[in-house]
């Protein structure tokens, strides 16, 4: 059998994919985390087949809010065990309410190979996973085309646009921006918005990890 850790901030959810893992007899749930904190205490001392990650855990226990690199952005794990160097490494998946082309190219740079939209079931979910462990890339159909229509995130943007985006990678604020560039502030808040709408990003941790 496979393992797999679960990493999943939603308890129906988390619960639901324990359930289906476990009663297929094709794989053993290593263990589940609600958090980045809880899925490094694992990962620290276990090995797993694959891990399947959700992208935004919103969902933080109290010892788990302590703890300062605890982001709730799920693909933060992957540099974490690649800098780990703890071999060998496991199939990294992402099962996840994102459909958008900023985040599945995000997770595919990071070396995602299966990519699941959580509109599709458990089968579904399987199916890529066994095809990914396989060697293939699989994402699913509603990720896949978002990534069709888009061939690189600076398509999405105007020249401007993309500028105030290095810009916010590179680490300064709004007001630095709009003193490196000119232009008033507001006017890069205003920007910023259509950056957000167009990438699908909710937030500027967010945007500096694109």
């Amino acid at each position: 059998m496979k393992k797999i850790l679960i990493v999943e901030d939603h308890p129906i959810m988390r619960k639901g994919l324990i359930s289906y893992f476990s009663e297929t007899g094709r794989w053993q749930v290593l263990g589940t985390a609600s958090s980045l904190a809880s899925a490094k205490e694992i990962l620290s001392v276990k090995t797993t087949d694959v891990l399947l990650l959700d992208i935004q855990l919103d969902s933080m226990n109290e010892a788990d809010s302590m703890e300062a690199d605890n982001t709730g952005w799920g693909l933060d794990i992957i540099s974490w065990l690649k800098k780990l160097d703890k071999k060998p490494l496991p199939l990294f998946a992402v099962y996840t309410t994102f459909d958008d082309y900023a985040h599945v190219s995000s997770a595919l740079s990071l070396g995602v190979k299966a990519y699941v939209t959580k509109r599709c079931n458990e089968n579904e979910l399987e199916t890529a996973l066994l095809k990914a462990l396989d060697g293939e890339t699989y994402i699913d159909e509603a990720a896949k085309m978002k990534l069709q229509q888009v061939t690189t995130l600076t398509c999405l943007l105007t020249k401007r646009e993309a500028e105030i985006l290095k810009l916010v990678k590179n680490g300064l604020s709004n007001k630095k921006i709009a003193d490196n560039l000119g232009i008033n502030f507001r006017t890069v808040q205003n920007i910023l918005s259509c950056i957000y709408d167009k990438t699908g990003i909710r937030s500027r941790q967010q945007l500096e990890r694109l």
